[in-house]
């Protein structure tokens, strides 16, 4: 058993997740390498003080996350995480530290500015007046939302006007982010008046049918919230050194 399991006490209230999270920083890390077998779940049960079941149920969970493969009567294997297809690696990883977050938050960023302009290219083709009448709705008569809610409502708008069920899909995923994180954009005031300008800005755009339009500004949005919360993390990162 590496030593490098066992370097954190483990929190009796949350046992299996606590070894999940051991096991799920050594894999990111590298410090359990690709192939590698772990001990069995009475070895780790053992080394780590608690019962086989607890041990079990963690290992399920890092399975569900294609991060190790259970070959039954033989043992358990780390896995590529990076050839991984679950989305929830990527909110498992995001709190493995902050250094972590930081970087998925701006792969996510990055990503969201690179499909985000097709998508709204799409919608202004493909919209039809219960959209139109859907975006009316949350930007100008929903007054009790907040420019972050308004801005997720907008965005999944477009999603559903899109006709593009992967694009949506990811949009969900991302949006869940953008719910625990979003401070770091919209508790800048000047960050909420370009987000209230957007939303009329592209409204306009996917109400005429103007799909290059809607492209364009949907890149710039993307573009500028993209370098707003970079130089954000950037800034909390340079006042914790």
């Amino acid at each position: 058993m590496s030593a490098l399991i066992l370097t954190r006490p483990l929190m009796r209230n949350r046992l299996s997740a606590e070894i999940e999270n051991i096991l799920l920083k050594s894999i990111i890390k590298g410090q359990l390498v690709v192939g590698e077998k772990l001990p069995t779940e009475r070895e780790l049960a053992r080394d780590l003080e608690v019962n086989r079941s607890t041990v079990r149920e963690a290992l399920g969970r890092l399975e569900s996350l294609d991060l190790v493969e259970i070959r039954h009567g033989d043992g358990v294997y780390v896995k590529n995480y990076q050839e991984s297809g679950s989305l929830e690696l990527i909110r498992a990883m995001i709190r493995l530290d902050e250094r972590q977050r930081d970087d998925i938050i701006e792969a996510l960023l990055e990503f969201r500015s690179i499909i985000g302009p097709e998508m709204a290219f799409r919608a202004a083709k493909n919209r039809t007046d219960d959209h139109i009448q859907a975006l009316e709705e949350v930007i100008w008569k929903n007054r009790e939302l907040s420019t972050l809610e308004k801005d997720i409502r907008v965005h999944h708008i477009i999603g559903l006007a899109s006709a593009n069920i992967l694009y949506l899909t990811l949009l969900n995923f991302f949006n869940k982010f953008v719910i625990e994180y979003g401070h770091l954009y919209f508790n800048d005031e000047e960050n909420v008046k370009r987000s209230e300008r957007f939303h009329e800005e592209i409204y306009q755009a996917i109400k005429k049918g103007n799909a290059g339009l809607a492209r364009k500004i949907m890149r710039d949005v993307l573009t500028y919230a993209q370098k707003a919360v970079v130089d954000t993390l950037q800034t909390g990162r340079d006042s914790r050194r």
